[in-house]
């Protein structure tokens, strides 16, 4: 069953945060994630945003997702993430039906 990723993120070191930003795409699509949508200019219809981007990716199911998170590939990158954004990250299950 697909799954959705969604990420909120608060950037606070931009060089960190975009040095993992160049590297993302290819690690993501070699483990078949899809990104959907990278914004860094959201609209917020209800509440309070306290982030700087949204992040929305999809995966064939939760496997696929917990081969790209926990590679040694996307580890290696996320070094950059960690380092130069906090992040709220939750993992979505499709609606089946």
């Amino acid at each position: 069953m697909t799954v959705y990723v969604l990420a909120q993120l608060k950037i606070q070191d931009a060089r960190r945060y975009q040095r993992y930003v160049d590297a993302f795409l290819p690690v993501l699509l070699r483990y078949g994630g899809r990104l959907l949508s990278a914004d860094t200019h959201v609209r917020v219809v209800e509440g309070d945003w306290p982030c700087d981007k949204a992040v929305l990716m999809s995966f064939t199911d939760e496997d696929h997702f917990r081969a790209w998170s926990q590679s040694p590939e996307y580890r290696k990158i996320a070094e950059d993430r960690i380092a130069g954004a906090s992040a709220q990250v939750i993992l979505m299950h499709a609606v089946s039906g």
